[in-house]
This record gives C-alpha cells, sequence and structure tokens, in this order.
C-alpha cells in the first residue's frame, strides 16, 4: 500500500467521523421537536411579524439534513441543510449572544460555531468515499 492510498483513506475516515458527528448530534435535537413540536419556534417567529408555519422548516435542518449527512446521500447538501438552519437559530435565539463570552471565556455560542463551521467543512469536503453516492 503506497502512502497516498493511506492518507486518503485516513481522509475518508475523517470525513465520514464529521458527518457522524455532526448529524446524529443535530438529529436529537430533530427528534425532541418531532416529539414535542415547535410551538416555541412558532411563537419566536409569529412575535417577528413571520408566519408561524415556517417553524416546520426546522425538520429540514434537523431531521432531513442529518440523515443525509450520517448516509452520505447528498451529504454537501445535507451540510447545507444543517448550515441554513445553524444561521436561522443563531440569528432566531442566540443572536443577543454572538459576542458574548461565557463564565469560562468561552465564546458563548460555541456549541452553535461547532455545528455551524462543521456543516461548512462539510458542504466544502464533501463526504468521502464511505458514503452512499460520494457528493
Amino acid at each position: 500500500m503506497n502512502g497516498s492510498s493511506s492518507v486518503g483513506r485516513a481522509d475518508d475516515v475523517g470525513r465520514l467521523v464529521l458527518r457522524l458527528e455532526l448529524g446524529i448530534l443535530v438529529l436529537l435535537h430533530g427528534v425532541h421537536k418531532l416529539l414535542y413540536g415547535v410551538s416555541g419556534i412558532e411563537s419566536m417567529l409569529q412575535g417577528l411579524g413571520l408566519p408561524g408555519q415556517l417553524a416546520y422548516a426546522v425538520f429540514l435542518g434537523e431531521v432531513l439534513g442529518p440523515i443525509m449527512l450520517i448516509f452520505g446521500w447528498y451529504a454537501r447538501i445535507g451540510a447545507g441543510l444543517v448550515v441554513v438552519n445553524m444561521l436561522v437559530a443563531i440569528g432566531l435565539v442566540h443572536r443577543h449572544d454572538l459576542l458574548q463570552l461565557n463564565t469560562h471565556g468561552a465564546w458563548a455560542l460555541e456549541l452553535q460555531g461547532i455545528y455551524l463551521f462543521t456543516g461548512v467543512a462539510l458542504m466544502l469536503m464533501g463526504p468521502g468515499r464511505f458514503s452512499v453516492n460520494g457528493r
């Protein structure tokens, strides 16, 4: 086995790990919303003068996108759905914390940032070889 083959395999394993990390962790948020509803999001949207029905779009970024990532089926699109979801979540729920640090000196939006930037990285890199369609 030559060196470039093992490097390529390591890259593909790394992409798989990132896809699974982002997909599973964000999907858990989506499952919670499937079980308990999106009324809180509806209220926030209506408070901004937007239609409450837009809250159901959260299922694209927290259920469909993560499933696409986990399986590597059109994973760049799945990552894009997660990215859009995170941008909306930051703008809707966390905008006041955007420039804040927590009591330990970390960015107050650390978790949201990890989800957002992992999604951006996967959009740029693609899913790797260990995926349903390699897109």
